[in-house]
């Protein structure tokens, strides 16, 4: 194939019917920016809890009865995790059927318990007691199926995009409030911290998120048989868990990295932070201009095509005895870049292929393999580390997303979706689909 042949197939048009430039514009209604805030609220009270405990677990557990253990140190740590995606689909599937608000409170209140659990444990074996039932309460595919269903296709990316941000903020946020909290009031209090955020998410569930619009009640039930067998879908899954196997993997690394390179421990959220808050400038810039102009797969599969050059980059930087800090921090920023705009559109692009009588279910599997990401990437990602060293692991990290750029190639991001607004449960407003286009991935 020649250059301009395949520069054409990247960046033709994902619809023939959004290539004009006088494209119309899709402003978020009331009920959508209620929605998207109120459910972003929920992502960010939750995670703030649990990153604000990662940065602190090993040192503190380590105090604990039987946290003379490594191997139980590192169980504690990581069962959360687990427990997480192998409840992914079962909350999701039980949000298709009983409603997403009721399931949302449930595993709220399951994470809420976890936390407190944690909190009073008088040993390290309680603590993983308390860790798994945190990761019990896994309601990410209800509450993105509920921001799914409250949303119409051509804001469903924007509204992704803020939970993401959420997210990323909180992360950056922990590293910088994560070791004062800890010397104030210890692991404990930080998991009591945490079950309070959660009870305040139950809080903006019940009086700020908006009702589930009357369209999506007492439709009909799909199975997890057609979820299974969905391409696009499959495509997606296999995207979502590379993605954050690497993300995961990476930070075994990089932070020796930084180490490297002269910059204290302490310090280090002097690189992530400007890093996460430069990229989503870019992503706003990119994603969301090029998508309302037809260029979704464009910037889809350059984003993954991003991450996959920082691997190598990073592997270059662990490659050398003293790693310029300037090189790192421009690795971590492209990283952030790529990573950011693959966080928006990958859960836009499965809400929006999975067939909505199943949404639920098809979240469900989509968050389990992120979670089994998670999962494998610190597995894998310690072990290679240990064993091969920084160069192979950033080498595996570049080979995996490589091999996802291979699985997303054959992607066709969906067509706009003609849209009307309909009325909603209690006189609210809310937004249908009519005459959808057949959608395809």
């Amino acid at each position: 194939m020649t250059l301009p042949a395949l520069f054409f197939q990247i960046f033709q048009p994902s619809s023939v019917s959004s290539t004009r430039s006088d494209l119309p514009s899709y402003p978020m209604t009331a009920t959508e920016r209620r929605a998207s805030a109120s459910l972003a609220s929920i992502f960010a009270l939750r995670m703030l809890g649990l990153f604000l405990v990662l940065p602190v677990f090993a040192l503190e557990a380590a105090r604990y009865p039987g946290g003379d253990d490594p191997a139980r140190v590192g169980l504690a740590m990581g069962i959360y995790g687990l427990t997480q995606g192998l409840l992914q689909i079962p909350f999701g599937m039980a949000s298709d059927w009983l409603g997403r608000k009721k399931v949302i409170v449930f595993g709220l209140l399951v994470f809420a318990l976890g936390s407190f659990v944690a909190a009073w444990a008088p040993d390290l074996s309680w603590l993983i007691i308390g860790r798994s039932l945190q990761g019990a309460g896994a309601i990410s595919a209800a509450v993105t199926a509920l921001l799914a269903d409250t949303t119409r296709d051509e804001v469903r990316t924007k509204a992704m995009a803020l939970v993401g941000a959420s997210i990323a903020l909180m992360f950056a946020l922990s590293l910088v409030l994560a070791p004062l909290l800890a010397a104030q009031v210890g692991l404990g209090g930080l998991f009591a911290f945490t079950g309070a955020l959660a009870l305040a998410g139950i809080a903006v569930v019940i009086w700020w998120v908006p009702p589930e619009p009357a369209q999506h009640v007492n439709r009909p039930r799909g199975s997890l048989v057609e979820v299974l067998s969905h391409p696009a879908l499959l495509r997606l899954d296999v995207g979502v868990f590379v993605l954050h196997a690497v993300q995961l993997a990476m930070w075994v690394a990089i932070p020796a990295l930084l180490v490297q390179a002269g910059l204290g421990k302490d310090q280090h959220w002097q690189v992530y932070l400007p890093a996460v808050l430069a990229s989503f400038l870019v992503m706003g810039f990119t994603l969301f201009p090029m998508e309302k102009r037809g260029y979704l797969r464009a910037v889809f599969l350059a984003a993954v095509g991003l991450i996959t050059l920082v691997q190598f980059g990073l592997m270059g930087a662990a490659m050398q005895g003293s790693p310029s800090l300037a090189g790192l921090g421009a690795l971590l920023f492209l990283f952030f870049c790529g990573f950011n705009v693959l966080e928006a559109s990958q859960p836009s692009l499965a809400s929006r292929v999975a067939p909505a009588h199943s949404r639920g279910a098809a979240l469900g599997v989509y968050n389990t393999l992120q979670s089994l990401g998670f999962f494998a990437g610190g597995a894998l990602g310690g072990w290679l580390a240990k064993t091969a060293g920084a160069q192979a692991l950033f080498a595996a990290c570049g080979g995996l997303m490589l091999l996802w750029l291979l699985v997303a190639w054959p992607m066709k991001a969906p067509g706009r979706h003609a849209v009307s607004p309909v009325s909603g449960p209690a006189g609210s407003e809310a937004v249908g689909a009519v005459a959808a286009q057949p959608v395809k991935l």
